[in-house]
């Protein structure tokens, strides 16, 4: 009688320490996130955009580092939680299958791999982040080790493994299409890079090598075309997210100006009154502390981009009407102050 399989592999790593990791390292990124302006339940996409998340205006930007980062990152507890349990319960396996680095290889590039399908399915239309990707890929590893490896295997204890991985991987691709905002895209992606990353890696001991070579290149080869389909098919971004990330930056900044000129100005009318200066002063304080922020503001606003297909293309408007009124006024407010007839000044008595 065969012996067990999940007997054997156990013996190999009674720790899986890259599956321990990565669920360490996908919870340390979401509790700093808490910290960073994320939501417990649910964080906005515009914190997951600033922490990695792929979407096509800033990866295909040049921000492809965001096919990698967007694996981390999740969009509330609940999200963390279930892709964490469904990491844990496959990656003991397959790390022990594969060995830690195999493991880890197939991890990341199923990740990479869902996220790219992800970015030229959902293109302009979604901010995507999530393990899921890369956990479908280790769903897809398990696939393939247990496949070939079969006839090693007690047949009980196939039909746990294989059909169990593949019912869930099936229901949970199924549910992605019933359920909305599920990255659906990534998932396939993932589980398909996972199922082609597992044949190329997988140990010599499982197949002879005649037989192991002609499946590995025939992988590969599939590989290769798709990676080229889906290259040669990426998105063209709605609208470059640097200037957009460029207006709301510059926005904020105004805020500040807007504030200090505003407290300036207070301080400038209270001295005034009390006589600690006269109109001319008065007149060139307006005119260096509190127009002329305003100005420069205005002309920064006027030098971004004007493209209508920005999210924020009607705020850079606004922002830059309410400089410009605001130079203009206080500008007209030091000419006046000028021409006032009488010029209060400190009075002393001898």
């Amino acid at each position: 009688m065969e012996s067990s399989l999940l007997t054997r592999i156990a013996l190999r790593a009674s720790v899986p320490p890259v599956t321990k990791s990565l669920i360490a390292l996908n919870v340390l990124v979401f509790v700093v996130m808490l910290f960073g302006g994320a939501g417990f339940w649910h964080s906005p996409n515009t914190v997951q955009l600033t922490w990695g998340a792929n979407f096509a205006p800033a990866t295909a930007d040049g921000q492809w580092w965001r096919l990698g980062s967007a694996m981390f990152l999740h969009f509330g507890a609940l999200h963390l939680g279930m892709n964490m349990l469904a990491l844990w319960d496959g990656g003991k396996l397959v790390e022990r299958m594969f060995g830690a680095v195999r493991f880890l290889v197939i991890y990341l590039i199923s990740g990479v791999g869902g996220n790219l399908l992800s970015l030229v399915i959902q293109g302009n239309d979604a901010v995507s982040g999530g393990a899921s990707g890369a956990i479908f890929g280790i769903y897809g590893a398990l696939l393939v080790y247990v496949w070939f490896a079969r006839r090693q295997m007690q047949a009980q204890e196939f039909r746990w493994l294989f059909w169990g991985a593949l019912l869930f991987s099936a229901l949970t691709i199924v549910m992605g299409y019933i359920i909305p905002g599920i990255d659906n895209s990534a998932h396939i992606g993932g589980f398909a890079t996972g199922i082609v990353m597992a044949t190329l890696l997988l140990p010599s001991s499982i197949l002879p090598g005649r037989q192991l070579s002609i499946t590995q290149w025939s992988a590969g080869a599939a590989w290769v075309v798709a990676l080229f389909v889906l290259l040669t098919h990426l998105p063209t971004p709605k609208y470059r997210w640097q200037e957009e990330v460029a207006i709301q930056k510059q926005v904020q900044k105004l805020n500040q100006v807007d504030q200090k000129a505003q407290q300036k100005w207070r301080q400038i009318m209270l001295e005034g009154r009390e006589g600690s200066l006269s109109f001319d002063d008065m007149a060139t304080q307006i005119d260096t502390e509190v127009a002329t922020p305003y100005e420069e503001s205005f002309e920064k606003l006027s030098n971004l981009a004007d493209d209508p297909k920005l999210p924020s293309a009607a705020l850079l408007e606004q922002a830059k009407a309410y400089a410009l009124k605001r130079s203009e006024a206080s500008k007209a407010a030091a000419e006046q102050l000028r021409n006032m007839p009488f010029k209060p000044g400190r009075s002393s008595a001898q």
